[in-house]
Parts: structure tokens; sequence; C-alpha cells
């Protein structure tokens, strides 16, 4: 029962499968989360013919697999997010050397936010979507995407505080001493 589909589900893979990993790593910030959810989407997409499946719009269907696919783990883990830090430590211990690295770490400062927040950021600066189109994208207002995008683009501006702008606003205080 092979057919227009199939070959839509092949050329997709083979002409826009990094993009589309590219997507799921800015959303998941893992290599490994990312393969698979590109590969749950696929499956989600292309588990059953569907008729009159373009090469865009099959596309649009996986991204939107795993934007949902993303948003509904942080649901199911909201629960062990509570407590995770009860039973947990740290996986590294930040060095000096590290306040270098941390301003340039924007992938994981993403990964920081909150899901709705970093579904905005990455559909409105990475898939270069309008304010409606992301709000369109996500089934909320635009209003709601714009808070988000604002709270969302503060957090990320904070916690990217080069090291040396602290010094230099306490050391500017002694200049006109």
């Amino acid at each position: 029962m092979g057919g227009a589909w199939d070959e839509v589900a092949t050329t997709l893979v083979a002409r826009r499968g990094d993009a589309l990993s590219r997507y799921a790593y800015l959303l998941t910030g893992s290599v490994d989360d990312a393969a698979d959810l590109v590969q749950d989407a696929l499956v989600r997409t292309f588990g059953t013919p569907r008729l009159a499946l373009t090469l865009p719009r099959a596309e649009a269907y996986v991204r939107r697999a795993i934007l949902n696919a993303v948003i509904d783990r942080s649901r199911r883990d909201g629960t062990w997010r509570r407590v995770r830090h009860l039973t947990l430590a740290p996986a590294f211990v930040e060095s000096a050397a590290a306040a270098s690295d941390e301003r340039l770490d924007l992938i994981e400062r993403v990964r920081e936010l909150s899901p709705r927040q970093a579904a905005c950021i990455v559909l409105r600066y990475y898939d270069d979507l309008t304010v409606d189109g992301v709000a369109q994208t996500l089934g909320i207002s635009s209003g709601a995407v714009k808070r988000y995008l604002s709270d969302g683009l503060r957090a990320l501006s904070s916690s990217i505080d080069p090291a040396g702008a602290r010094a230099a606003r306490s050391g500017d205080s002694h200049v006109g001493s």
C-alpha cells in the first residue's frame, strides 16, 4: 500500500532530517532526546497513510508533533520536577573558567526556561514565525505569546550577565570619587 505519502516521508527525511533534528535539539538540549523526538514524530505523521500530504505540509506535521511531545513531556514530568532536587546531585561543579562558557551557552539557557517560553522563543527566533504565527502554532493568544517571549527574553538576558559587567558597574562608582 505504498504511495505518494511513502515518497514524501523518504524525501522529508533525506532533505529536512537534519533541520528537524536541530529543531528538536533546540527544544530538548539533548542530541539523543532530539533523535528520539524526530523518530517518534515521523512515526506519528507517517504511521498511517495520509492522502495529499505534500512535503511542506508533512514537515509542518512533524514539527508540530515534536513540539507537542516536548510540551506533553514537561506536563508529565511536572511532579517529578518538584521533588527531584531532593534526590539529585549536581552533575558538575562550576569552575571559575566556566564563567565565559556560561555566557555563550544559550541553548542551555533556553532549556532552563519553562516549556512554553522555550517553545515561543524557538518558534519566534529559530523558525522566524511572527507573534501571530507562534500563537496559531501553539493554539494560544497573541498576548500570551508576547508575555512568554517577554518573560523568556528577560530570563535569558538576566542569566547572561557577563562576569566583568558587575565588576565594571561597581568600579564605575569609584571613578568619579
